[in-house]
């Protein structure tokens, strides 16, 4: 199959875009000029269930659509879309749309390693053994995920991205860091990217031989979005062969794969091009946040978490999604994302029980929900949250349970206070510690 994208310039060559009303195609060209916007005709071909639409999963994890935007940005867009601003005036709006739609999470900016006194712009070292890599070429996607918390990787403003194709400089920092034993190749879909160019990254840290490297991980959404990338891309054999190189030097090779929804991996081209990883000697784990309107059920998890062990990939995180982008409209709150969570765990065999979540992956570290518990306290049942960090800024904090109010309507750590009448959490005075000279109030949010 040939790749075709389309975007908000040519979606209307889609085949079955025309059985679509006329207003939902409007909002999607409006909503298209703040949110990133591409799929292709596989998604569209194989993937969505026209009929449903706009209520397809599939469908709204592709199609920006009017409710994903506050209303406030969505009427800024209607009128650029209606031609009232000058492309001066437009760059400026946008610009200010952006900033209110927290473009890095987490504070991602602050995660940016140092080699000699230099800053490595495009890659990110927040947790001890890892390191991620944004390889400038990869920054795109086969189609855009609605959803995604790497929109600003995708939009026209170049400040707000990470990309690098300083590779030498990477395989240089990890030799100096033996407690690195991870790179991460992330985007965008490094996916995206020539086979000769990934190979030129990849040779870097090999020909480097550098004895700290145990794991390189591959962060890609191909496998539902084009898995011809595997199957009959002209260089899909050369790309695969790369993947066995790696393992036969001894290399952990993991492709971190997205599948938001059981349609995903439903198809014969999914499951061929798993096989085709799988006989290199790679894995496949396994990701996806829990989304409203996508995913929210404890059955489309417990399905999803088969289908993965029945293609022999490793069920690995179910996130929350995060506080960036169309984080309103996709938003679960905790204590439901903690209830898909149980229940769907409930319901599968233990090769499923590998995931591990719902996990937020905030400032601080991964944060798990463990569960929702009732305490006494002055002969008065409470109830609270109960916590712990699967990965955190200082390894110290990882696994150490802790404790919140309980608040049902809470989609994000910020809006959680510590139980038991603390002031803080355990670790806000060292992570403040950690920023009192990078992290602005403002970025820090409303930590308690």
């Amino acid at each position: 199959m040939k790749y075709k994208a389309y975007n908000s310039f040519n979606f209307n060559e889609i085949p079955r875009i025309r059985n679509v009303s006329e207003s939902l195609r409007k909002e999607i060209l409006i909503s298209s000029r703040v949110l990133p916007f591409k799929t292709n005709n596989y998604v569209t071909d194989f993937l969505i269930d026209w009929s449903k639409v706009p209520d397809d999963p599939i469908f709204l994890l592709n199609f920006p659509l009017k409710d994903m935007l506050q209303p406030a940005h969505f009427r800024e867009a209607a009128r650029m879309v209606e031609g009232h601003y000058t492309e001066k005036q437009t760059v400026e709006i946008l610009k200010k749309i952006y900033s209110e739609l927290n473009p890095h999470p987490a504070a991602q900016q602050h995660n940016v390693p140092v080699l000699d006194g230099k800053k490595l712009n495009g890659m990110q070292h927040k947790y001890r053994e890892t390191v991620l890599i944004f390889p400038k070429q990869g920054q795109t996607c086969h189609a855009y995920c609605t959803f995604c918390f790497r929109w600003p990787q995708f939009m026209g403003i170049s400040p707000l991205k990470f990309r690098t194709d300083e590779a030498t400089l990477l395989a240089s920092y990890i030799k100096k860091n033996p407690a690195v034993t991870d790179v991460l190749f992330t985007g965008g879909d490094p996916m995206v990217m020539h086979a000769s160019i990934l190979r030129g990254y990849i040779d870097a840290l090999l020909s480097a031989d550098i004895p700290n490297l145990q794991t390189i991980r591959i962060g890609t959404k191909a496998l539902a979005y084009w898995p011809f990338r595997f199957l009959t891309d002209p260089d899909s054999d050369e790309l695969l062969h790369l993947f066995e190189r790696i393992v036969k030097r001894g290399i952990n090779l993991a492709i971190m794969s997205h599948f938001s929804h059981p349609a995903e991996l439903q198809t014969t081209h999914v499951a061929e091009a798993i096989r085709k990883i799988r006989s290199t000697g790679a894995q496949i784990r396994t990701q996806s946040p829990v989304l409203k309107h996508i995913n929210d059920d404890p059955d489309v998890w417990a399905e999803m978490w088969r289908l993965q062990v029945n293609h022999n990939c490793i069920p690995y995180y179910m996130f929350i999604a995060r506080d960036t982008g169309a984080q309103h409209y996709f938003a679960v709150p905790l204590v439901k994302a903690w209830e898909i969570f149980r229940k769907a765990y409930q319901n599968v065999s233990g090769v499923c029980r590998t995931v591990r979540g719902p996990s937020m992956s905030c400032i601080p570290g991964k944060v798990q929900v463990l569960g929702v518990s009732e305490v006494t306290i002055n002969g008065k049942k409470e109830k609270l949250f109960v916590m712990r960090m699967l990965q955190g800024r200082n390894p110290n904090w990882v696994a150490r349970p802790f404790f919140a109010k309980y608040n049902p309507d809470a989609i994000w750590i910020d809006q959680l206070k510590p139980a038991f009448g603390e002031e803080k959490f355990f670790f806000e005075d060292e992570l403040e510690q950690m920023f009192k000279e990078e992290l602005s109030e403002a970025s820090f949010g409303d930590f308690e």
